[in-house]
């Protein structure tokens, strides 16, 4: 989120990438998230009115730093999983909403921004959460910062995938 910069995508370029990321498996057809754009004024003041809570936080330095990953990209999207009561399992509207998180991350590389999703003190704090006008049974799945990137992305170790496969047989 610190190496991204303005500009963002415009109104027409975030609808796109929104789009996009709404075409994930959904089962039941219950788009069981939603999304909450902020950026400009907004943002700065959804920033300044979480920023107090930072004190109350395990490491308020810490809480405080991870502030500049909201206030630093030209656009932030949070999406919001929700659970719609039915037929369909909460694990699985809740993985959806993950789904399209990651969906927008790749829409975004794909087009050309730079982008990075992550969730934070702020993403889990009840006091954050009714600010962001989150309601009851709603969870952030995840913030999507976005903005012109100046560098690569960083490569970080990754898990040795054949210790982490079995096959199952009879």
């Amino acid at each position: 989120a610190m190496t991204v910069t303005a500009p963002g995508p415009d109104d027409q370029q975030l609808a796109e990438l929104l789009r996009i990321a709404a075409r994930v498996p959904d089962h039941g057809k219950l788009a069981p998230w939603r999304f909450i754009i902020l950026r400009g004024e907004a943002k700065d003041a959804f920033a300044e009115r979480i920023a107090p809570l930072a004190d109350s936080q395990a490491n308020p330095t810490k809480a405080t730093a991870a502030l500049r990953k909201l206030t630093r990209p030209p656009v932030c999207v949070a999406v919001i999983s929700r659970h719609i009561p039915g037929e369909i399992p909460e694990w699985e509207q809740r993985q959806s909403a993950s789904a399209v998180c990651h969906q927008m991350l790749l829409a975004a590389a794909a087009l050309g921004w730079g982008a990075n999703w992550i969730t934070d003190w702020y993403s889990y704090d009840p006091r954050a959460t009714a600010i962001l006008g989150l309601a009851d049974g709603e969870q952030v799945a995840g913030y999507l910062y976005l903005g012109t990137p100046t560098e690569q992305p960083q490569e970080r170790p990754r898990p040795d995938v054949a210790a982490l496969t079995t096959y199952w047989s009879t």
